[in-house]
């Protein structure tokens, strides 16, 4: 795809997203995400068959996105517990893009259930997720700071939904000036599982 396509393909994603965030995913609509992108409804079908794709790609992209940014943040990074920290930080970005994210996130998980293809997404995501967990785990014990007694494979799934756990319930708090409360307990709950 040549570059200016790509570049169109992004934008409506960027809009559904904020579409997304603002409406919830059963109110938006194509005529939407078009008026979100600044483009009429033709180039939002010249770009994507229907809704079904438009989400699909969407869902797609952001957990790509993610997935890349909290790459760089451990790649950055020498020992296990700074590539923790990093990629701690990298999850826990800011309230506001937090709660963007999550209000979006959780509409698509909760459609996942009926959805083949969002959960093949999300489960490449996890699937992502787990093996950043799994290099940190493998350095972490090398090094001898995390216990030689984990399986790294479930002490990976553990160290996502310790994430995944305490930023939902930040969510549901609604209270942004406990952000980096939550994100230093995180961090903290998820060393003393590792250390055990």
């Amino acid at each position: 795809m040549k570059k200016r396509a790509l570049e169109r393909r992004e934008q409506i994603l960027r809009a559904a997203f904020h579409a997304v965030a603002d409406k919830g995913f059963e109110a938006v609509t194509l005529q939407d995400i078009a008026d979100y992108a600044g483009v009429s409804k033709g180039v939002t079908n010249y770009y994507f068959q229907n809704k079904e794709d438009v989400f699909s790609s969407l869902l797609e992209w952001v957990t790509k996105q993610i997935y890349k940014n909290e790459c760089e943040a451990i790649n950055d990074q020498h020992t296990a517990m700074k590539k923790l920290e990093a990629y701690i930080h990298s999850v826990f970005i800011s309230p506001e893009k937090n709660r963007t994210f999550y209000k979006v996130y959780l509409d698509f998980i909760a459609q996942a259930s009926r959805n083949e293809r969002y959960q093949q997404i999300n489960l490449q995501f996890y699937e992502n997720c787990w093996g950043l967990g799994r290099e940190i785990i493998a350095v972490g014990q090398e090094e001898g700071v995390f216990s030689k007694e984990l399986d790294i494979k479930k002490s990976a799934k553990m160290i996502r939904a310790t994430i995944d756990g305490c930023l939902i319930q930040w969510l549901m708090c609604n209270q942004d000036d406990l952000h980096e409360l939550y994100k230093k307990s995180c961090f903290q709950t998820i060393v003393r599982f590792l250390r055990r």
